[in-house]
Parts: structure tokens; C-alpha cells; sequence
């Protein structure tokens, strides 16, 4: 399924467009990843710990993404953008949502 950010594709037309998907996700790092990070954190530089779990969360979330499309009948996700948000202290949550589209040659 193609996935972009972009409102069109070279060479494609929109067919029918299907409304929003979407895909969340939901992490917490546990105690040791907290505590690694709190540590690195008096240092400062990059958290690399929190780094990892927000690019997986991103990329699980996508895949709920694209599994809602294709639920959708869509062969194509415009507009793909991503909201973070912070649950509590220790959850993060991640979404992201975009056009469920059928695109065909033009």
C-alpha cells in the first residue's frame, strides 16, 4: 500500500476517496528503560531509550495505519501525518491518520 504525505501522486488520479484512517498506539517504557533514561538525562545529549520507543510506536502505528485502509478497500493513504500525546507520566501516545483512498492510472 502506498503511504505518503502528499495530497497527489505523479501519475495516478483518485477514484474514490474512502474518508480518514487511522492507527494508534499506546507505550510505556518500563522502570529500567525509565531509569536508563532518567539517568542519561543529567548528562544530557539524545535519550536513545526513548528515541527506540517512539520510532517503533511510529511505525507499529502505521501498520494499524495501513491494515485500517486496506479494511477500507483503499490501495493508497494521502495526507499521512502523525499526533503525539502524553498519558500521565510514563505513557506516550502516538496516531497516525491520513486519507484512505483507490487510486488508478490517469
Amino acid at each position: 500500500m502506498l503511504v505518503i504525505t502528499s495530497e497527489t501522486v505523479a501519475g495516478q488520479r483518485v477514484r474514490q476517496t474512502l474518508g480518514q484512517c487511522f492507527g494508534v498506539v499506546v507505550r510505556s517504557r518500563g522502570i529500567g528503560g525509565n531509569l536508563a533514561a532518567g539517568l542519561r538525562s543529567l548528562v544530557g545529549g539524545e535519550i536513545v531509550e526513548y528515541t527506540q520507543m517512539l520510532e517503533e510506536a511510529r511505525k507499529h502505528a502505521v501498520d494499524r495505519l495501513v491494515d485500517n485502509a486496506a479494511l477500507m478497500g483503499a490501495n493508497a493513504i494521502l495526507t499521512l501525518r502523525f499526533d503525539s500525546s502524553e498519558i500521565g507520566q510514563t505513557m506516550s501516545e502516538i496516531v497516525a491518520y491520513g486519507t484512505a483512498v483507490v487510486l488508478e492510472p490517469a
